[in-house]
């Protein structure tokens, strides 16, 4: 009976080292691939992820363009610079949400101050929606080396600050993307434009009548809040900021829910909120559009002159 509760305390005994070791080599060899990852991410030279990397860590335009696709594919910053003779940036990036925007923020403010900063508002934008957390996961490479960003992060779950222990973790689902942006493969894919990426389709149909007052949605009151907190970070470091709806290509009947919101609370704030949904020229030309809700090259040039031209008013009017 002895030798056998000898053998079974040994047995355990083994079992213990075998387990410790294996946790000990999973967690070097973690940190040791999750630095390779860490390294190769932080070096590409093109590419959505080398695009975000670029507004959070290298930018220092006098403007920033924030918003998701309706953003990127809409403001070219070289119109703007040649109007307004200030150096401009475009961090949009498409199918993002307040979150990342709101995140990305918080990085370059970490670093510099702009002078002006542009935020494209768009229809739906407090839409409540899993996928817009999902979506966080592009800013988690910076979640160690961004402290300022780790609040809005860790609104991706619960366990998220236990998730990020892990090196490996942050480039989960990036590793095709960042071997591409080590390359000059997207270069040649998309033109990118100071982070502008222009649209080169021309929409060819009526133009149509949507009832947006019939579009009934539950709003997500984290969303509002990161709109609220982006506007009062850009006022408390005193940029001058500036929300915009850009053109629609449909008669709007009513207005949307987020849109509502967006606007009373700019005006609570005395905020500039400048409303392109309407505008004549833009509405009555389907080719200006890739489709109904994106401008496509031709357009953008229209659109970002009249922006610029906006801004230049502005500049003028506070310089009297």
């Amino acid at each position: 009976m002895g030798f056998k509760k000898l053998s079974a305390v040994n047995g355990y005994q083994h079992l213990l080292i075998k387990t410790g070791a294996f946790i000990i080599l999973a967690f070097i060899a973690d940190f040791f691939v999750g630095g390779i990852f860490h390294y190769f991410y932080f070096k590409q030279s093109s590419g959505w992820e080398y695009r975000t990397k670029y507004s959070i860590e290298d930018t220092r335009a006098d403007v920033l363009i924030f918003g998701a696709s309706r953003a990127q594919q809409q403001y070219n910053p070289d119109y703007i610079e040649k109007k307004t003779g200030l150096t401009c940036y475009n961090t949009g990036r498409d199918g993002e949400p307040v979150f990342y925007y709101y995140g990305v923020l918080q990085g370059v403010l970490k670093r510099y101050t702009p002078k002006i900063i542009i935020l494209d508002v768009e229809n739906n934008v407090f839409r409540e929606s899993q996928d817009s957390y999902d979506r966080l996961s592009i800013l988690l490479p910076y979640y160690t080396t961004h402290p300022e960003m780790r609040p809005v992060i860790e609104l991706r779950s619960p366990f998220e600050k236990l998730k990020l222990q892990s090196r490996v973790y942050p480039f989960n689902s990036m590793l095709f993307k960042i071997a591409i942006g080590n390359t000059d493969f997207n270069k040649k894919r998309f033109e990118d434009i100071k982070g502008y990426v222009p649209l080169t389709g021309a929409l060819d149909e009526p133009i149509r009548t949507v009832d947006l007052s019939k579009n009934k949605y539950a709003v997500d009151t984290n969303k509002i809040n990161c709109y609220k907190s982006f506007i009062n970070d850009c006022l408390k470091a005193n940029i001058k900021l500036y929300l915009v709806c850009s053109p629609y290509f449909f008669r709007a009947v009513g207005e949307d829910t987020s849109m509502q919101i967006a606007k009373e609370i700019a005006k609570e704030r005395k905020v500039d909120f400048i409303d392109f949904s309407k505008d004549k020229l833009f509405l009555s030309n389907s080719k200006f559009f890739d489709d109904t809700i994106h401008v496509n090259v031709s357009g953008s040039e229209i659109f970002s002159n009249k922006v610029a031209d906006t801004l230049l008013s502005k500049i003028n009017s506070n310089a009297r």
